[in-house]
């Protein structure tokens, strides 16, 4: 008959594929390289440097001679090296202290570069120069070269305590210890600014990707419903990207463990440059299980206000 519309039968033992499951499936393509490139290239080391961190390596002509000591190795790194637990707690404070302001910093250039206006191309790139000037060999030259070295000395000589941020810190620091926290808190991110902003430009292309993902009639809605900017970022805006701030979070925390003006890291290359394997693998594993529980902790808060959407 005419009109009428004949129902297909599906094959028995075949379910339809849901939207979830084909963007799970196109998920796990895109990541298929690292996961094999770390199951190849990373997963060996990664057992071994844990078998060394029990052990106590001697280095021979025909490879290692390895001598069970247990945990003598990281009992030796909180209690007798004197050097490791310091440098752990000053840069596990210092990404408590980075970490916020890179994400404000880095939402914040995003949501101006995705206005409207002339140029936009061009400022967008200056932003992620950064990135670019900070990898491969050019980080040997921001930290390493001895022209910039002398400059940095010759200024911090020459320098007097009068700057801005000095005039204003003795104007607004008082005897009450909360705003003097706060204030010292405010006056140590302004002096790190620079190393923010290098730090930001993948965070401000991820923040970018997520808001031009936004959908504008969302915001035409909300403004024939009488809401104001400030009611559209709050309800709209922040809702929407809040899965972006959780990866920007283990980006952010992840890349500042790993940078190369990190003391820790300096710490274990200097002792493995000293053939002391065993110990090496020990602060490293020291190193990488505060990372991991950061990481949980971090993401265990966060996950509960993330709002995902289909």
């Amino acid at each position: 008959m005419k009109g009428r519309k004949v129902a297909t039968k599906q094959p028995k033992g075949k379910k339809k594929k849901t939207l979830a499951f084909r963007n799970a499936v196109a998920g796990y393509l895109f990541i298929a390289p690292f996961i094999l490139g770390f199951l190849l290239f990373m997963a060996v080391p990664l057992c071994q440097s844990l078998f060394m961190s029990f052990n106590d390596v001697t280095p021979g002509i025909g490879g290692f001679t390895m001598t069970f000591v247990g945990i003598k190795n990281f009992k030796d790194a909180f209690t007798v090296d004197a050097e490791f637990v310091p440098y752990l707690t000053t840069e596990l404070i210092r990404m408590l202290t980075n970490l916020p302001a890179t994400l404000i910093f880095s939402f914040f250039i995003a949501l101006l570069l995705n206005q409207a206006f002339k140029g936009r191309g061009v400022v967008r790139a200056i932003f992620f120069l950064p990135v670019i000037v900070s990898s491969g060999v050019l980080v040997g030259l921001e930290y390493s070269n001895d022209l910039l070295s002398g400059i940095q000395d010759m200024i911090k000589e020459t320098s007097t305590d009068a700057s801005i941020t000095g005039v204003l810190e003795d104007i607004l620091v008082t005897d009450n210890a909360v705003s003097s926290t706060l204030f010292g808190y405010i006056f140590q991110i302004i002096n790190s600014v620079y190393d923010i902003a290098i730090a930001s430009g993948i965070q401000i292309i991820i923040f970018l990707s997520g808001l031009q993902t936004i959908s504008p009639s969302m915001f035409e809605a909300a403004k024939i419903e009488g809401c104001t900017a400030w009611e559209c970022f709050w309800k709209i805006t922040l809702p929407m990207v809040s899965s972006l701030i959780l990866v920007n979070i283990v980006y952010t925390v992840i890349d500042f463990f790993v940078k190369t003006d990190n003391q820790v890291m300096t710490k274990i290359s200097d002792t493995v440059a000293k053939m002391e394997y065993g110990f090496s693998s020990a602060m490293a594993w020291v190193y990488f299980l505060c990372v991991l529980i950061i990481l949980a902790i971090v993401s265990l808060i966060i996950s509960r206000r993330v709002y995902y959407y289909e």
